[in-house]
């Protein structure tokens, strides 16, 4: 015979695989986070806006970046050149730093920026411990220091690119996002940078931790009516 004292703690399980397979679905599919990165030392003069997402499921990193540096000297463009990425911790034993990794540029009529997951050189403006594990850069130098004007985002552009490695394993989406460089050729003087410049995210973008303690606590609440139930 059928004891109906059993159907409140089946009632019970069935909300806590609720919540674990929605707290599980949380924390694997990251919702896409916008980046402001600033010059380090012309500021204002060059800045962009980075859409950035990544699947921790296909290890597949997609980011749209925008120039949004406004104009104010003649001749001067702030142009966006180049774009690369020092997975932490910052530098690390190869001058290539990590390696495997693939990437494309969506086809763009404005931009033409190449991928590279070899020896980018140096990161200038204060940046020269970094080591670009990899990078999408422009004109034929082959480093993240140099870069084509012609080739590269202008004011008001967008470019969109994917990116694909195993060796993104371990790392989560804000990791990824904290580590992203941005080169800047045809800075106006006027900035104090000399012509060039780099920029960084503003501020720390913070990890996504809720989504792991969601997960944890769906995971706890299940095993303790677990044992409840085998009482």
């Amino acid at each position: 015979m059928f004891d109906m004292r059993i159907v409140p703690r089946l009632r019970h399980l069935v909300v806590y695989l609720g919540v674990l397979c929605a707290s599980a679905g949380i924390a694997a599919n990251a919702e896409a986070i916008t980046i402001t990165v600033v010059g380090v030392e012309s500021g204002s003069y060059s800045t962009a806006s980075v859409v950035l997402e990544f699947n921790a499921q296909t290890n597949t990193l997609t980011f749209t970046a925008t120039n949004t540096s406004a104009i104010t000297q003649p001749g001067s463009t702030s142009t966006i050149t180049g774009f690369g990425f020092d997975l932490p911790p910052l530098g690390n034993a190869s001058a290539s730093g990590l390696n495997g990794f693939t990437g494309t540029q969506a086809p763009s009529l404005s931009s033409n920026f190449t991928f590279s997951d070899a020896d980018l050189g140096n990161v200038p403006h204060g940046f020269n411990s970094a080591v670009l594990d990899f990078g999408f850069i422009t004109g034929a130098s082959g480093s993240f220091s140099g870069g084509s004007v012609n080739d590269g985002l202008l004011p008001g552009e967008s470019a969109s690119f994917v990116v694909t490695g195993a060796a993104f394993a371990g790392f989560t989406e804000a990791l990824i996002a904290n580590s992203l460089f941005v080169r800047f050729q045809n800075v106006p003087l006027a900035g104090g940078s000399g012509g060039s410049d780099v920029g960084v995210p503003q501020t720390s973008v913070p990890d996504g931790g809720a989504s792991a303690m969601l997960l944890g606590l769906g995971m706890l609440g299940l095993a303790t009516l677990r044992r409840r139930f085998r009482r």
